[in-house]
């Protein structure tokens, strides 16, 4: 296979190679990804997308930045990226084993570990294809409410996807979030934190194609449950190097609301009834 002309001549020009090979990897149902071994002996990871908006690849960079800054190393380093295209280390894959689950765990508990004033982030960006507004927010309760659960369920109510007794019961859960969840500090989170986007790498453990923004750390939980959970021992070592509530488990329902509304969107089906499900258990 061969790259469209204008990513190569991106490629060439970025890392100043006359030469490179490419391997396709796997790099999600979105972009197309690849190894790329230069003339020179040395790898990259590349994923570019033609269709991508224009702002796409620079906010999820800004992501990994931000995740690195926090946490030395936790993400791949970003070599650079333009409107269709994204240029990482590349890291070789490694085995996943109870090192890498006690490792992956002590990574979060400390990305989690300084809290922040406000809730929301530098720019908005997107999880998956949907936008994600961040606007900075003093209280979680209300940037949960407006920017996630709300934002989710109009998107949603406007597509026709969901009734307006549904959206009706969103927003009644969303105006009373301060009586289910605890007051906790904002904190940066990945965002999208589900199995494919995390690996074991000969670097260690790291994560990716991020969701940024500061939230709460419960609700970065909450979506490693989402699609049948992570290692038990990843949650061992999160409980033993972080302050995180034992009970967070109970809310996880609450949190993964957003994601789930987000599937509606992206994909409609039976994510309808499990946001349903969710709303007649808080009603």
């Amino acid at each position: 296979m061969q790259l469209p002309k204008e990513i190569c001549q991106w490629i060439v020009k970025t890392i100043s190679t006359e030469g490179f090979e490419i391997e396709p990897v796997s790099g999600g149902c979105i972009n197309q990804a690849f190894k790329l071994t230069v003339a020179e002996g040395k790898n990259y990871f590349l994923k570019f997308n033609l269709s991508a908006r224009p702002d796409m690849f620079k906010t999820e960079a800004q992501g990994l930045e931000a995740l690195n800054q926090q946490v030395k190393a936790i993400a791949p380093r970003v070599i650079d990226h333009s409107e269709k295209a994204l240029l990482l280390e590349y890291l070789s894959p490694g085995s996943p084993s109870n090192k890498y689950w006690q490792e992956l765990g002590e990574k979060l508990a400390l990305l989690h570990s300084q809290s922040f004033d406000v809730f929301g982030f530098h720019s908005d960006n997107y999880c998956g294809l949907t936008p994600q507004v961040n606007e900075f927010t003093k209280s979680g309760f209300k940037f949960f409410a407006k920017f996630r659960l709300e934002y989710q369920g109009k998107m949603a109510f406007d597509s026709g996807l969901i009734s307006k007794k549904t959206i009706q019961n969103l927003e009644l859960l969303a105006s009373k979030l301060s009586n289910l969840i605890p007051n906790m500090p904002a904190v940066l989170i990945h965002g999208d934190l589900w199995l494919g986007n995390m690996s074991s790498t000969q670097n260690g453990a790291k994560i990716f194609d991020p969701a940024c923004y500061f939230g709460w750390a419960e609700a970065e939980l909450a979506m490693t449950c989402l699609f049948g959970g992570f290692d038990k021992i990843f949650y061992q070592s999160y409980q033993t190097h972080s302050e995180i509530s034992t009970d967070w488990r109970e809310r996880v329902p609450l949190y993964n609301l957003y994601h789930l509304l987000n599937h509606v969107n992206l994909f409609g089906g039976n994510y309808v009834r499990q946001v349903e499900d969710i709303l007649r258990r808080y009603a």
